[in-house]
């Protein structure tokens, strides 16, 4: 059974964690400091299956498993297909399987690879949006452009694969917040995700976005300017069925509803912040 850190998304706090891959494939994302050190390696088919036997002596009656590292999206459709097989003979009552994905790893696949996933028990990936703002995803070395996330995240959820699409508040400094908030939440709209999540950047030490602050080369917006932010996205998003949150640790104000039926309250519950008359989550009670 594997002992070392696996990271999630907080959704899959109840779920098995297994992993198929060690570290990310890309690795190369400026803010981010998950993998840094971690040299990305394919975990051998043998050892996967025993640590899924091993789980499943543990926890028979478990219905999700996330699986792991970074993007473990990143093997081969074959591959990921005998992962997914042998985990619904383990776990008889699986009900969903989860996995981080970028936008390459959906789009080298075919339609017929992605339905076949689908088929076997993958059902949701997380993908990392950051940004609708391409200037702002080549400058974080994100690796992929707007449009091509946008095409990723439909064809998954045309497979009938979930997508959580994770925004960024914040990732383009105070004098690109407004046209990173108008992008994201345009770019958001044409994925009409089933969930879509904002963050709010956390500068992590040894990370490039560091040393970019350390140099004065990034400045990270005030608290009020980063709720202006998310007021901005929330405003531009024209999403149907989707489910908004910025409940994360990171966030100054938690939120969370369904679009389009709550975008009102959102921006309502923003507003009162921005005047002043609910509070902000104090720094010392956030993080990553």
């Amino acid at each position: 059974m594997i002992e070392e850190l696996v990271i999630r998304p907080p959704s899959e706090a109840e779920s098995v964690l297994l992993k198929a891959t060690d570290g990310c494939s890309h690795n190369a994302c400026s803010f981010c400091a998950a993998y840094r050190g971690v040299r990305f390696r394919v975990r051998d088919l043998k050892t996967v299956f025993a640590e899924i036997g091993e789980a499943a002596s543990l926890w028979p009656d478990a219905r999700r498993v996330f699986l792991g590292d970074g993007d473990a999206m990143s093997l081969s459709a074959p591959h990921l297909d005998s992962i997914l097989e042998r985990l619904g003979q383990a776990f008889p009552r699986l009900h969903r399987v989860g996995i981080y994905a970028n936008a390459r790893d959906i789009l080298s696949k075919t339609d017929e690879q992605l339905a076949g996933l689908k088929a076997r028990g993958l059902g949701i990936v997380y993908l990392g949006l950051e940004s609708g703002d391409d200037e702002v995803l080549s400058r974080v070395c994100k690796g992929a452009t707007a449009e091509e996330m946008v095409q990723a995240v439909v064809r998954a959820q045309a497979a009938g694969i979930k997508a959580s699409v994770i925004a960024l508040l914040g990732i383009a400094g105070p004098e690109g917040s407004r046209k990173h908030a108008q992008a994201t939440g345009r770019i958001a709209s044409r994925m009409n995700p089933r969930f879509f999540s904002c963050l709010t950047v956390m500068v992590v030490r040894g990370t490039p976005l560091a040393t970019l602050m350390q140099k004065k080369q990034f400045k990270l917006p005030d608290p009020h300017a980063i709720l202006q932010e998310l007021r901005v996205v929330v405003e531009n998003l024209d999403c149907h069925g989707t489910v908004f949150r910025s409940n994360h640790a990171s966030n100054y104000l938690p939120l969370e509803g369904t679009l389009p039926k709550d975008k009102e309250r959102l921006l309502a519950e923003i507003d009162a912040c921005l005047r002043g008359e609910t509070g902000m989550r104090p720094d010392f009670l956030r993080g990553l």
